[in-house]
């Protein structure tokens, strides 16, 4: 495992450096427009900010926490990881490592809940959190901060129900209060452990997982954490089989795909000395497709393991242990199925942003051919040729220019409408606007409390945020068709060699919004009456929806924000390019005129521009292949 994020790591230093190296050449060349730029350094930050997260769900006494310490901890020689009889992990539990952070556990407490805030939202607020060292060095006391994520309280049934963790309706209700009438809550709602463990260092996030309960009642979890992990691992025990949670939870909120795994976990407790080893195997393979025939899945994709037992013979390296456990078989799928994928979505992201880079490298490097092929053709035809004729050139060339400037006095008219249209786009993409939906909803939850108004109050707001794309949308359409008329005006009045502008869309976020509000229907949709806790709950859910879309038009804001900068960037530059030429090209005429310089000369810088163009074409070339040949490996 750790060989295999240490070439995953190793492979996107490879891409960052032939990525870095191609910008600085063509940076150097001058062959950079604003556009391809922004590419580049998106490209880049892509690479460097990468990571792969895992996420293990469960019900609890599945063993999952045993699990993660067979797979990524059994190096250390003891469970990281609190794990035993009853539930050892009570709040959602990040594994990561942060070079920013020294070894630590961050803890947010339970009382969050009770505030208009996601946990996403709180961790931008670094004094909400309660920060314990982790002393690496001694097993013992890292034991006992990692513990934290076990402690429990006990609260009135009043403040459970305030933070959505306690439902008076529901019919196992009463087995939760203790003797004295209060419920039993974790102490902590979030957890965040700064670990400087090598797979962890190679950029892996462990998600744990709580149990299925957190699933419905922790909206970070069902709208955030487990949709955005790159591989889901559901943990099942061969004692216990399948439960209708576990079905629920499975279809509702895992499902089939990639990355997406079921570990029948326990098998050690099919292991009878009284039968044979073959007999054994039948008995695990008869539950390992049963548990597929329930989930609707190809029995290959449910892994039977005993963890204890795999980090028994890990721990104690007794290898006939660890291979009877068939972790091995777990391990090794799951770094099949989770690094090639991540591969290929960088993959393709980077391939989409090369083809834009190079398609505009080459209109820029044309442009620059055909404007020193331009000078060099006038300058070859001065051979040879009178004052008169030279004059006549210069003069030719001037009024040349005084056209070009009559242009750009048009274009600044066109700056105008862009500007115009820019801020109408902010009236329906702009931030104020999503706070103040969000209040709208907030105040409207307020004055309903019952199921029919506050339905409607999220009902209405997901259909203004679709509205309000819709605007924006035809908005960035304006902006676009705008800019594809001057573009090509420019080039049939004055022969430039402009590509259309970069396109924009928010397709990308209306499918985020689209996948927010199906995990919200799947919760609340066809629910007929809510109760008190439900109401709580809903609320808690929409301020992780608040949160999610916030986040998804604040990257759209973004996105927006830096296609306005750069659409006009190739025109530009070629405005540039083709003021620059003119220029040169009345110098060098005037000079050849006053007879204060050899046409010979002029002729012969030239030739070495171009050849020197060619040179940076050519080098630019083999490193972008380079870049993809390291991309593709």
């Amino acid at each position: 495992m750790v060989r295999d994020l240490e070439q995953y790591s190793a492979w996107r230093q490879d891409v960052q450096a032939a990525l870095q190296a191609y910008r600085q050449a063509a940076s150097a060349a001058g062959l950079v427009d604003g556009a391809s730029a922004l590419r580049l350094a998106r490209c880049g930050s892509r690479l460097l900010d990468d990571r792969l997260s895992v996420a293990f769900v469960a019900e609890f006494s599945r063993g999952k926490s045993e699990l993660i310490n067979a797979i990524f901890f059994a190096g250390y020689g003891q469970r990281i990881l609190p794990s035993g009889a009853g539930r050892t992990t009570m709040c959602p539990t990040e594994l990561l490592y942060d070079a920013a952070w020294p070894p630590s556990i961050r803890l947010l407490p339970i009382e969050t809940r009770a505030q208009n805030l996601s946990t996403s939202d709180y961790r931008d607020l670094p004094a909400a959190w309660t920060v314990l060292p982790l002393n690496i060095e001694a097993g013992d006391d890292m034991q006992d901060a990692i513990r934290q994520v076990s402690l429990t309280k006990k609260v009135s049934v009043e403040e459970a129900a305030r933070y959505g963790l306690y439902d008076a309706d529901d019919a196992d209700a009463p087995a939760m209060l203790d003797e004295d009438g209060q419920v039993e809550i974790s102490m902590w709602r979030h957890a965040i452990i700064n670990f400087p463990h090598p797979l962890l260092k190679q950029g892996l996030v462990i998600l744990d997982t709580p149990g299925l309960n957190a699933i419905g009642t922790e909206p970070e979890l069902t709208l955030n954490l487990i949709p955005n992990a790159h591989a889901v691992l559901f943990i099942l025990a061969a004692d216990t089989g399948v439960t209708r949670s576990d079905i629920e939870v499975w279809r509702n909120h895992i499902g089939a795909g990639a990355g997406r795994l079921v570990v029948l976990n326990k098998i050690d407790s099919m292991w009878d000395e009284l039968r044979g080893d073959a007999e054994v195997a039948q008995a695990i393979e008869r539950q390992q497709a049963s548990v597929a025939h329930l989930l609707t899945l190809d029995a290959s994709q449910v892994f039977p393991v005993s963890a204890q037992k795999a980090l028994v013979g890990k721990i104690n390296h007794d290898a006939a242990l660890l291979e009877k456990s068939r972790l091995q078989a777990l391990e090794t799928a799951l770094f099949e199925e989770l690094i090639p994928a991540r591969k290929d979505i960088i993959r393709r992201q980077l391939a989409f942003d090369l083809d834009a880079i190079e398609a505009a490298q080459q209109v820029q490097a044309a442009a620059r051919a055909r404007g020193i092929a331009e000078q060099l053709h006038e300058l070859h035809s001065l051979r040879g040729k009178n004052q008169s004729v030279i004059a006549h050139m210069m003069r030719r060339i001037d009024i040349e220019k005084k056209e070009f400037d009559s242009s750009l006095f048009k274009l600044q008219a066109t700056r105008a409408v862009f500007t115009r249209l820019s801020t109408e786009l902010y009236t329906s993409l702009g931030m104020d606007i999503v706070r103040d939906d969000i209040d709208g909803v907030r105040a409207a939850m307020q004055r309903s409390r019952f199921f029919t108004g506050l339905r409607e109050a999220v009902r209405q707001y997901f259909e203004r945020i679709a509205s309000n794309l819709d605007r924006s949308e035809g908005k960035t359409s304006e902006i676009t068709e705008m800019m594809n008329v001057m573009y090509r005006k420019f080039a049939s009045e004055h022969g430039l060699a402009l590509a259309l502008p970069m396109p924009f869309s928010l397709a990308r976020y209306r499918q985020e919004i689209a996948d927010i509000e199906a995990v919200y229907h799947k919760q609340f949709g066809t629910a007929t009456l809510l109760t008190t806790s439900r109401v709580v709950l809903m609320e808690k859910f929409f301020d992780t929806i608040a949160s999610r879309v916030r986040r998804s038009f604040t990257n759209a804001n973004d996105d927006a924000s830096a296609w306005l900068k750069v659409i006009m960037a190739p025109l530009e530059a070629q405005i540039v390019e083709y003021k620059e030429q003119l220029k040169l090209r009345f110098a060098s005429i005037q000079r050849i005129h006053d007879a204060t310089g050899s046409l010979e000369q002029k002729i012969a810088g030239f030739e070495a521009s171009l050849a020197a163009l060619e040179r940076d074409k050519a080098q630019l070339a083999q490193l972008l292949a380079a870049l993809r040949a390291a991309s593709a490996t």
